[in-house]
């Protein structure tokens, strides 16, 4: 038998590597063994492709069933019709929407993601959904990503604990999480073919993490390829990425399948690790169709190559053995429970993890929370109070049984106000792909929003972005950082006849925020699904103290973030590349380093009640590097209200004789108070993570010297520096 390109070394090596260790023989493995030496290669070939929109073949006459997957990671999409992306017109496919992952990222609470995987994984499973197409873990590189809100935020360590408990909550369903997009899918222009250019620091330190702790920690059984390219090869089947680190370094023993559409060759496909391929273009009825999917890269071409002997059967089997192995970790597992849909419990959850992602950015005069009393007048000004926001956006659209309105939560919140709604300004239908601008007189509905404003006590603005094209949607990226249809100039206006102003951003992205100094109160709302309008309603009346912070980091301007401000190149390219010309210093690390203020840094999130950080201490001030760093302090609540901190541990390197970030998040805690109640936290760092990734030794390194621990409440708001130093010499 011959290998492509002398591969079959090398396939063999991987193979020892992640197939006999990782794969140590099972009881399941024995099956699945007996279950392949039956198959025939037409048979295997099979389930290594598409046969429908979201299913992979079985086996019927040896007892496996199809693959059925579904989109995520918010919800369970609608059902689609098998051979078209039209929607089957279900009945019963209503599901929970829950808030989206910078929402959740925003809460920084690994427990809080726990519960939110298990009730989405209780969800697709009563769905009867074999693999569930989330969460997405790609780095928040720059604010113009159409499809950040769909990911965990800017820094690696955050998006590392967060994407683990989805996980494992996810799987306790019986159902597989699927990590997305593998890798550096941080631009959705020209995502189909862009080649980004990366240092391998950034690669391992930056855009890797979460992937890898997808793996090693999450045990993820499947994982989802990026449109786009790396260094010259397509991520579906890119020999250094999938083959070399993913199954190969890390042991990924799941099924490695691509986004939709997105192989481009047969023999790498083959050879590079790409397990199953789906796909779009194709209805699927006519075998002489281009796209059917007889003619997919896995499909006819890659079983030619098989029976040729040009691939070896190994390769086929392998791909085979992986999938098989996901099959009995879901739909024939014994143990799998039955799943259920838009449970109070689910709506709980949507609703809690809402609450506790709201970020208050602003609040001059104790603005937030608002009292409801009769007498009180409150205009609701805004589309983004009204508008749906679970529908759009791209393939994490959603199918909800219910959506309560931003405008809906304030009246049923405030009985005995008055609560009065202009829309302000209209964007137009939500369209995935296209942009359609309303038909709505935006002068009209300007001097609308005034007349309202003038008469009311309180103006709650909702503004923000939507999930149309170039807006937060798969597909295209935002064309500016400003606010979009006018709204700056409304918040001018509106300010002009009252000024008692409170605004909150419904987006997954940072915006431009010039007109701050015009408002009293600012909230970041995210895109909180099902239960939006009661979780924004809780925060706003004071029912619950808000205690999210930012995942991200909000520039003052756009040329304030790296990517931008290295040049086209950086971002977004020239449609063949891109270079990632800031490298390591992403977000914060790029503000930090560079000395560029933020109008928001990462981490920050105001309360109704106040926190102090005190009596930090590290438990020694030399380590070895084998030790852990112990870093305790006093949190105390002084304020008068119960609310919840996140204490937030940063270490950089002193004098580093490479380029370092100024400081990275290492560690963080989030800790509920009562009123004047005081208590201890314990926080612990491996002295290991404090490595850098040395591209001359293509390994691991950990500088001995000096470092500098920062524990505060905000990357920017640092209550405590320590020195300590790493050495091999410890007594």
């Amino acid at each position: 038998m011959r290998y492509y390109r002398g591969e079959k070394l090398k396939f063999l090596i991987v193979l020892l590597f992640f197939g006999t260790s990782a794969w140590a023989q099972t009881g399941t493995d024995k099956e699945i063994d007996k279950i392949i030496a039956q198959m025939t290669i037409d048979e295997k070939v099979a389930m290594c492709h598409a046969q429908s929109k979201f299913t992979s073949a079985g086996v019927p006459r040896l007892g496996i069933p199809e693959v059925w997957m579904s989109d995520g990671p918010h919800g369970v999409r609608a059902e689609i019709n098998w051979d078209n992306w039209g929607y089957a017109g279900w009945t019963n496919d209503s599901i929970t929407a829950f808030p989206a992952l910078t929402c959740l990222a925003a809460t920084f609470d690994e427990k809080a993601s726990y519960d939110y995987g298990v009730a989405v994984g209780e969800e697709a499973r009563y769905r009867k959904k074999d693999i569930l197409l989330g969460p997405g873990v790609n780095i928040y590189r720059t604010p113009l990503n159409g499809r950040n809100f769909e990911y965990m935020g800017e820094d690696p360590h955050l998006a590392s604990k967060m994407v683990v408990p989805y996980i494992k909550g996810v799987q306790t369903n019986g159902v597989a999480a699927c990590v997305k997009h593998f890798v550096a899918n941080n631009q959705e222009l020209w995502r189909g073919h862009i080649n980004v250019e990366l240092s391998e620091r950034a690669l391992r330190e930056i855009y890797l993490p979460a992937f890898k702790a997808a793996v090693l920690e999450g045990d993820t059984w499947s994982m989802m390829s990026a449109y786009n390219q790396v260094r010259g090869q397509y991520c579906s089947h890119n020999e250094y990425l999938v083959n070399t680190i993913l199954k190969g370094e890390w042991g990924f023993d799941g099924v490695y399948l691509t986004d939709w559409g997105a192989a481009h060759d047969t023999k790498q496909s083959a050879l590079y690790g790409l397990d199953i391929e789906m796909g779009t273009g194709t209805n699927g009825l006519t075998y002489s169709e281009k796209n059917h999917y007889e003619n997919y890269y896995l499909a006819g071409a890659f079983k030619e190559l098989v029976k040729s002997g040009e691939v070896s059967e190994e390769v086929l089997d392998d791909k085979v053995r992986r999938i098989l192995k996901l099959i009995y970790r879901t739909s024939l597992s014994k143990n799998r429970p039955l799943g259920s849909v838009n449970t109070d419990a689910h709506h709980e959850v949507a609703r809690r993890v809402g609450q506790q992602g709201i970020v208050l950015l602003q609040n001059e005069d104790h603005f937030f929370p608002i009292v409801d009393k009769k007498g009180l007048k409150i205009a609701v000004i805004g589309e983004n109070a009204t508008r749906m926001m679970t529908i759009g956006g791209g393939s994490s659209e959603l199918k909800v049984e219910y959506e309560i309105s931003p405008l809906q939560g304030i009246q049923e919140r405030y009985p005995n106000a008055e609560v009065i709604h202009a829309m302000g300004y209209a964007s137009g239908p939500s369209q995935y792909g296209r942009v359609i601008p309303s038909k709505l007189d935006a002068d009209v509905l300007k001097a609308e929003a005034i007349e309202v404003a003038k008469t009311a006590d309180v103006v709650l603005f909702f503004g923000g972005l939507n999930k149309s094209h170039h807006q937060d949607c798969e597909d295209g990226d935002r064309l500016t950082y400003d606010l979009p249809f006018g709204q700056s100039n409304l918040i001018q206006a509106i300010s002009e006849v009252n000024e008692n102003i409170g605004v909150v951003l419904i987006s997954g992205n940072a915006v431009a925020t010039p007109w701050t100094n015009q408002v009293k109160g600012l909230m970041q709302g995210w895109y909180l699904g099902s239960e939006t309008g009661h979780a924004l309603a809780d925060v706003i009346s004071g029912d619950v103290n808000p205690s999210g912070k930012l995942p991200i980091t909000f520039p003052k301007k756009l040329e304030d973030n790296g990517a931008h401000q290295l040049g086209t190149m950086s971002y977004p390219g020239d449609s063949i590349n891109v270079e990632y010309k800031d490298d390591i210093l992403v977000g914060y690390r790029w503000h930090d380093t560079k000395k560029i203020t933020p109008k928001y840094a990462f981490g920050y999130g105001l309360s109704y009640t106040d926190f102090e950080i005190s009596e930090v201490v590290a438990d020694k001030k030399v380590y070895a590097s084998t030790d852990d760093i112990t870093i305790t302090c006093d949190l105390r609540n002084n304020g008068k209200l119960t609310g919840a901190e996140v204490v937030q541990v940063y270490i950089g390197k002193h004098k580093s004789k490479v380029e370092r970030a100024l400081k990275e998040l290492k560690a963080f805690q989030k800790v509920q108070l009562e009123a004047g109640e005081k208590t201890s936290l314990s926080l612990k760092v491996s002295v290991k993570d404090l490595q850098y990734y040395n591209e001359s030794k293509s390994d691991w390194e950990l500088e001995k010297g000096d470092y500098y621990i920062y524990v505060g409440n905000a990357s920017d708001n640092i209550s405590k520096r320590l020195k300590i130093t790493i050495s091999d010499n410890v007594n």
